[in-house]
């Protein structure tokens, strides 16, 4: 058993990635990220024996995650008792988004569209990413390449695409 002082030292260190977290949740949309970013370091305390030493971010992603999804579920049932019609939630609302990105990001599945910003915005190795999103590294390799392939084909096809607003200048 560690000691309160030993305790309290190794959760400094996991403490450290509040800041992280908090932008991980605010780029998933979240409707609070810092208190959502709060409550995940809340977690990390009461199960800190759980929380990896040598790098807490996928476990701190990961609990941030499971959050986010209830928080959705939470506000689609909110939503379905007052009958409301709701946009679908992109990445472009939470921050300024290439618009043809965003279009394709969009167009991925959940766990795709989370497999790229995991290694992207996050900075993850795909080993760190695909603990995160509790899956074997080797099958997480796998998405992230289809995902990726999928995305450049989307943007290829927005690129030249006749009806799309592009120009492109010589310089």
């Amino acid at each position: 058993m560690q000691s309160t002082g030993t305790h309290e030292a190794r959760f400094r260190l996991v403490f450290a990635h509040l800041g992280a977290v908090t932008a991980y949740a605010r780029r998933r949309g979240s409707l609070d990220a810092d208190a959502l970013a709060a409550e995940v370091m809340m977690i990390a305390w009461r199960r800190l024996a759980d929380v990896p030493e040598d790098d807490p971010r996928p476990w701190l992603y990961a609990t941030a995650r499971n959050l986010l999804l209830a928080e959705s579920r939470k506000a689609a049932t909110e939503r379905r008792h007052r009958h409301e019609l709701v946009a679908p939630e992109t990445a472009a609302e939470v921050f300024e988004l290439d618009p043809q990105l965003a279009t394709a990001l969009n167009e991925l599945s959940p766990l795709d569209r989370e497999a790229l910003l995991l290694t992207a915005w996050e900075e993850l190795t795909p080993t760190e990413a695909a603990r995160a999103l509790g899956i074997k590294p080797t099958a997480f390799r796998v998405r992230l390449l289809r995902a990726r392939r999928r995305v450049e084909a989307k943007l290829a096809g927005l690129a030249t695409a006749p009806d799309t607003k592009l120009t492109m200048e010589r310089t």
